[in-house]
């Protein structure tokens, strides 16, 4: 056997499956407080920017331009907590943290998860938003 066939042989593939957290007091709020047209469209809104800046995040860090990165991380945030999309936003907080202290290791691990979780999180609130139609 060669070295890569060992290697193979001990490799471990971690599945990353971690549940998504939203509050959906957040969203009840905003249905209160402007109807239901309204509440919709704020929160239609909200989702596609947080999918175009989720993607343009991603993308200046391919690129290597972090201040941009780290801007976009920073702008999920607010996005996020509009919505109630908690632990979305929390990630991208740590994204910014990670951006600002310079550790390009946890950078990148932290991104990668901050991937994950916008996903997840958008897929699972559009499908609440189905619904509730």
């Amino acid at each position: 056997m060669n070295i890569w066939g060992e290697i193979v042989e001990h490799l471990t593939l971690l599945k990353q499956n971690e549940a998504v957290h939203f509050d959906p007091e957040r969203l009840k709020e905003l249905y209160v407080q402007l109807g239901e047209a309204g509440a919709e469209d704020v929160v239609c809104r909200a989702l596609e920017e947080l999918a175009v800046r989720l993607s343009h995040t991603e993308r200046c860090y391919r690129e290597g331009r972090l201040p941009d990165m780290r801007k976009s991380a920073r702008s999920l945030c607010a996005i996020a907590d509009q919505i109630g999309m908690a632990m979305f936003s929390r990630v991208a907080r740590d994204v910014t943290r990670c951006a600002d202290s310079g550790d390009r290791v946890a950078l990148a691990v932290t991104l990668a998860r901050l991937l994950r979780i916008g996903e997840r999180s958008l897929s699972e609130i559009w499908d609440l938003q189905d619904m509730s139609v």
